[in-house]
């Protein structure tokens, strides 16, 4: 009698363990992440008092999005003493997103894209250079730019 229920018992604990198996191909159960991605373009020379185009080009599995959920560009000087409002991106087609502005004082800056598009929601983050650049702003690149937190406030 005990042999039985010992043989009964294995045969149990060998039911319940084999459930616990994993399946093969279990990772196509899961939704596989395709994340966004910009190319940001910044003209090869920007001038104080003219108005310049920034463009950014989405892709997300490889293929430019002409949909995006949002495209916002966001610049700022390095030394915080200039900081542009948040503003929506011109859809160009194509998966190129634009913003046109005018650049009042030479410098360093900063452009910050906020784009989302079918969940995945990137920040990417471009400097360029307006003009010519002062002392201290010289000495900021060769000493590598604060972060972005030392300069700017964190807001959303």
């Amino acid at each position: 009698m005990k042999k039985n229920r010992c043989i009964l018992l294995i045969v149990i604990l060998s039911t319940l363990l084999s459930a616990c198996s994993l399946k093969q191909d279990v990772e196509k159960l899961y939704k596989e992440e395709a994340p966004l991605q910009a190319e940001i373009i910044i003209p090869n020379t920007f001038s104080a008092n003219e108005q310049e185009t920034i463009k950014a080009i989405l892709t997300q599995n490889g293929k430019r999005v002409e949909d995006a959920d949002f495209v916002h560009f966001e610049i700022w000087k390095q030394d915080g003493s200039i900081k542009y409002s948040m503003e929506e991106a011109n859809e160009l087609g194509n998966g190129i997103y634009s913003i046109s502005k005018d650049f009042d004082h030479d410098g360093l800056y900063f452009v910050k894209v906020h784009a989302g598009h079918n969940g995945s929601i990137i920040l990417p983050k471009k400097q360029f250079v307006v003009g010519e650049l002062s002392e201290s702003e010289l000495d900021s690149l060769q000493k590598g730019t604060q972060s972005e937190n030392e300069v700017q406030e964190h807001h959303h």
